[in-house]
């Protein structure tokens, strides 16, 4: 009996395993596809450049890093999917506890993806990316027989190199900071002890640059959807704009017509001057293009639509800056514990907000914010601005560094959303294990300047049209003060 019992249990978690590795499949199949439409999107077009100058080589190589590179976004985009996911199967399994068909939901299929998220993103971040550099930039070792192999061993060599180096590194750091008898015992224990050390410096450099970024993507979010939605009329005159790239246009036409007639002229000036002219043409026929499309939409939702759209983005960075204050002043007087070292997290007990599903959906809305008004913010900064990828005119290197940076992101956007109280959710396997995100003073200090910069932000944001307008009434009536003083002066010393 007792044996059939075991059998009956073995078999439960042999068909449970099956099951959680099939879904992970099918997820990451469907976030691999998307990943790559992106990226082919995006990448430079071979035909465009001298990107497979060295024949087929080249075209094997360049595949490769692509198919590498789409392996990182797919990651990436999975980190950011990952607590949206975790709250819909609580919420799912707190409604339905005993339904049928969610019956294949449960935590330990939760917990996997958390796992397995970590362990990919490891691989990504310190193998797979590294290494796509290396190959697209290797050439073989010098008296070695060219080839793709030998671009592979060079790249493998110099990437076992750099492990080297920096496990070495990380090896005396952490015998700096911490003091344990059993140092020798770890020294090569790269997986459970350097990936994870190495991953939570990574992960709290990322958190910083959140911290850094997401404001002032909350600022430029209002300019972005400006640009994309159409503004009621007070706002913006579409018939103006129209009319002036009508008599630009017309101005323009004339000028090519004057050079094609005056063909007296040097051949190499003139043809020069009619491709920039021609090139400006073109400029103008898509804006008048767009500015067509902008007409024809109807006045209501020209007028409400802009409002809607604003007032929308305000409400969103508004609740994200009182759920912070709000976990900042909980943290404060210790009703919120820290993030770290949280227990068995077991899906479907509770809601996760005290508006239930409504809070739960709010949540995930707010994290997408967040991660979206971060990219934005990333790359409106002026260091970062070159790495901005541009349709079909990407290059291999610059996609490299993209998915590296949105990993980065991406895997820190879990842990800021936890530490900052957007969510209740625990951060579960490793990414609740990371020391630092046991130090009080830190976690506070986290929530306090994103709150502050935001806030700063979104001031700035509003009152900058009008601080700058006062400060020009302030400067041009100084200045016509003290033009009409010096007459006065002059003709006073003139009487002298």
């Amino acid at each position: 009996m007792e044996n059939d019992v075991d059998v009956d249990k073995r078999e439960e978690v042999f068909h449970n395993a099956v099951r959680e590795y099939i879904i992970f499949m099918l997820l990451f199949i469907l976030l691999y596809v998307s990943s790559y439409i992106t990226i082919c999107y995006f990448k430079r077009k071979a035909d465009s450049d001298d990107t497979y100058a060295g024949g087929e080589e080249d075209a094997v190589v360049y595949r490769i890093a692509l198919w590498l590179c789409t392996f990182t976004l797919s990651v990436s985009v999975g980190a950011v999917l990952l607590l949206p996911i975790s709250i819909i199967s609580n919420e799912v399994l707190h409604h339905y506890p005993k339904s049928y068909y969610v019956k294949w939901l449960n935590s330990s299929l939760i917990h996997g993806l958390w796992n397995m998220q970590f362990a990919m993103s490891n691989v990504s971040l310190f193998f797979f990316m590294p290494f796509a550099y290396f190959f697209t930039e290797s050439e073989g070792f010098v008296g070695y027989k060219k080839g793709v192999m030998a671009r592979v061993y060079e790249s493998v060599i110099v990437l076992f190199l750099l492990t080297l180096v920096i496990v070495g590194c990380v090896w005396v750091v952490s015998a700096c900071f911490d003091e344990d008898v059993h140092k020798k015992q770890r020294l090569f224990d790269i997986w459970n002890f350097y990936l994870p050390y190495i991953y939570a410096i990574i992960s709290f450099i990322g958190v910083i640059v959140l911290l850094l970024c997401t404001p002032v993507g909350f600022a430029r979010m209002f300019t972005v959807m400006g640009k994309l939605v159409v503004k009621p009329k007070f706002l913006r005159d579409i018939d103006e704009e129209f009319a002036t790239l009508k008599m630009q246009e017309e101005s323009i036409r004339r000028k090519i017509d004057c050079e094609l007639h005056h063909q007296h002229s040097t051949i190499a000036n003139g043809h020069a001057t009619s491709g920039s002219l021609q090139k400006q043409l073109e400029e103008i026929e898509k804006d008048k293009a767009e500015l067509e499309k902008r007409k024809k939409i109807s006045p209501l939702r020209r007028n409400l639509g802009y409002p809607l759209v604003i007032l929308a983005l305000l409400a969103l960075t508004v609740l994200c800056v009182l759920s912070v204050a709000h976990h900042f002043f909980e943290l404060l007087v210790g009703i919120k514990a820290l993030p770290v070292g949280a227990k068995e997290t077991v899906l479907g007990i509770s809601s996760l907000s005290a508006l239930g599903s409504v809070g739960a959906v709010l949540e995930i809305v707010l994290i997408l914010y967040v991660m979206s008004a971060s990219i934005e913010g990333f790359y409106s900064l002026p260091f970062f601005r070159r790495l901005t990828p541009e349709p079909h005119n990407t290059s291999m290197v610059q996609t490299i560094g993209n998915c590296v940076v949105l990993l980065i992101l991406s895997s820190a956007l879990p842990v800021l959303s936890r530490i900052m109280g957007i969510t209740n959710f625990d951060l579960i396997g490793n990414f609740g294990s990371m020391d630092w995100l046991g130090n009080f003073y830190l976690i506070l200090t986290c929530n306090a300047v994103f709150a502050t910069t935001t806030t700063m932000c979104l001031t700035n944001k509003f009152t900058g049209t009008v601080r700058s307008e006062v400060f020009n009434r302030l400067w041009t009536w100084v200045s016509q003060k003290e033009k009409k003083q010096k007459p006065q002066s002059y003709t006073s010393f003139k009487d002298d």
